[in-house]
């Protein structure tokens, strides 16, 4: 056997595909003393065997590491042998020369926990499940998906308490703190928004309001700790019955997933409940995660996992050399400051984002000439951008169809962790380059569009990948920055540096960054919409006139146009279904 191989370990289910890839040391074997120590690692979007087509099975995994001797694939759905050969088959397509063994996520969670050892795995995450094993047999409970179960998931744990904040609302109109806590976090105004985010919202960002409720059980409220109590409850219930099942009387009882990780006083509410009925238990937090749980299995090794950051001291120096990431030596005082003198200092630094738009005056306008020419030939301009960047990307699209009359797919926004980043941070949600090329393959890029990667330190992965991906289809690509640092790690067409300097808050990109970024694109997307004719003098006749602001805007250019007096421009509009680009053509005329 190879001393040293690649192996891929990798867990898929509902909302996320975990994975890792290891290596081997050693001479192989349970007693040879053989070690895995972690290359790399990351997540991609949703893999569950049931929900997902095998072709998008496919563009997942064909985003994963592709050199690899081994490989461990265990996606939730996958339960039985015609679904295992299924998924060997296709995995055998992707990586042929690699030994696979495939499986359910219920597999890699054991390995992770337990190893080859007797036990119990709970595991609440987005959903949940109760696993047992002792010897050859093993006993399943809960784990039925987000519509028929998961009871004790963050997913069921958000519904009960959106159900619980509306159906107080409908008997008693009675204020509750929560639903300020759910409109706070959803970014929302009132409960009609969230019912119909409600309607819209897939399993993972219903899930993702977990933190809410354990926030506001903290803090007192009686209703959200019934709610956690419940999810305790049920799978303690699961984990006695998955244990006499199994004859366990003092089993050992591994904890898994974010909710158990993440809040306390969910692992404190399980451990009480659990020993009440099951007073002899071993509970604890699983160390390994699923995915390492995955390649373990594929390993057949029995062996300590040796764990090394992601990240290597070189990409690490990288990113503490990036311009954006230096301490200011103007604002190392900044908390002795008084109000006028802070407000003081970040004025003048503002000084270096004029700077900076000066000195990209030649990339700008190229970029505008790249941008003109995909749009005139039926392309469209994608941002692509995580955190502030992504937002940033977000708000220009958004601005288009409005102020130009644009389709709305014509200037498209991609962000990193999806519309719940917009919000609130999504952990990890740009640390995978693969998330970005499949993101642009999602919104189905072609060789005529162009691509903009918008990113402060010039090295966010997210945004390389789909940088990465567009020039692969033969999309225009190109890289707007606030870290010139020589050649960028991807090929691009055009790359505009603007380098505004360490912020007044190190390393917080949405201070003079963000506004150099933000005029970048205004500057870009206008000089298009301009170049390709809607805009007459420095008048939007293209712009929708949607609301009363708006329609008293176009009726002042009607009016300025055509020399007409105000009602007389009103009238022109009305006769026209306010469709001032259709006046203005007849004013031309």
């Amino acid at each position: 056997m190879n001393g040293r191989e690649k192996i891929l370990g990798v867990e898929g289910g509902g909302t996320k595909t975990a994975w890792v890839l290891v290596e081997r040391t050693g001479t192989g074997g349970a007693d040879s003393g053989s070690q895995l120590r972690i290359l790399d690692q990351g997540g991609l979007p949703s893999s569950n065997f049931r929900l997902e087509t095998p072709d998008r099975l496919r563009a997942i995994f064909g985003e994963l590491p592709s050199e690899i001797d081994r490989a461990g694939i265990f996606l939730a759905g996958c339960g039985n042998a015609e679904d295992r050969q299924s998924l060997s088959r296709l995995c055998a397509e992707i990586w042929p020369n690699a030994r696979i063994v495939t499986g359910s996520d219920r597999e890699s969670g054991l390995a992770a926990a337990l190893g080859h050892g007797d036990g119990i795995v709970v595991s609440a995450g987005s959903g949940s499940s109760v696993t047992g094993r002792r010897g050859d047999k093993i006993e399943n409970a809960g784990g039925w998906g987000h519509i028929l179960g998961d009871t004790g998931g963050g997913y069921f744990l958000s519904i009960q308490a959106l159900r619980l904040l509306l159906r107080e609302y409908d008997l008693h109109r009675g204020e509750m703190q929560f639903a300020a806590k759910v409109l706070h976090a959803l970014s929302l105004n009132n409960l009609d928004e969230v019912v119909r985010w409600a309607q819209t919202a897939d399993k993972m960002e219903i899930a993702m309001l977990a933190p809410v409720v354990f926030e506001a059980a903290a803090s007192g409220d009686a209703r959200m700790t019934e709610i956690i109590e419940n999810g305790a409850r049920v799978l303690s219930e699961y984990t006695e019955a998955v244990a006499s099942r199994l004859h366990l009387l003092a089993p050992k009882v591994m904890l898994l997933g974010g909710l158990f990780h993440r809040d306390s006083i969910y692992t404190h509410a399980f451990r009480r409940r659990l020993k009440k009925n099951l007073p002899d238990a071993r509970v604890a937090s699983a160390e390994r995660s699923p995915e390492l749980g995955a390649a373990w299995l594929a390993a057949e090794l029995n062996d300590h996992v040796i764990f090394q950051s992601k990240l290597p001291e070189s990409e690490i120096d990288t990113l503490a050399a990036a311009l954006t990431e230096q301490r200011n030596p103007r604002s190392e005082n900044l908390e002795e400051l008084s109000p006028r003198a802070l407000v003081e200092l970040f004025v003048e630094e503002e000084k270096s984002v004029q700077d900076a738009l000066q000195g990209a005056i030649a990339d700008l306008a190229r970029a505008i000439e790249i941008v003109t020419d995909s749009l005139r030939n039926g392309g469209r301009l994608f941002y692509v951008g995580a955190g502030s960047s992504g937002r940033i990307g977000v708000l220009d699209a958004s601005e288009i169809p409005p102020t130009f009359g644009a389709p709305t797919d014509l200037v498209q926004a991609v962000i990193a962790g999806g519309v719940t980043a917009l919000y609130r941070s999504v952990e990890g949600a740009e640390d995978e380059e693969g998330g970005g090329a499949l993101a642009l393959d999602e919104r189905g890029v072609k060789g005529i569009d162009i691509v903009i990667g918008i990113t402060a330190s010039g090295r966010t992965p997210f945004v390389l990948g789909a940088l990465a991906r567009s020039k692969s289809i033969g999309a225009k690509a190109i890289l707007l920055t606030c870290n010139p640092s020589g050649s960028p790690r991807v090929t691009i067409d055009l790359a505009i540096n603007l380098a505004v300097g360490p912020e007044v808050l190190t390393g917080s990109t949405r201070l003079k960054a963000g506004t150099a970024t933000k005029v970048a694109l205004n500057i870009i997307s206008t000089g298009a919409m301009v170049a390709l004719g809607k805009v007459r003098g420095n008048l939007m006749i293209d712009l929708n006139a949607s609301n009363s602001k708006l329609r008293d805007r176009a009726i002042r250019l009607v009016a300025q146009l055509s020399g007409s007096d105000y009602d007389s421009a009103r009238q022109q509009l009305e006769a026209n279904d306010w469709n001032l680009r259709a006046v203005v053509d007849k004013i031309d005329r």
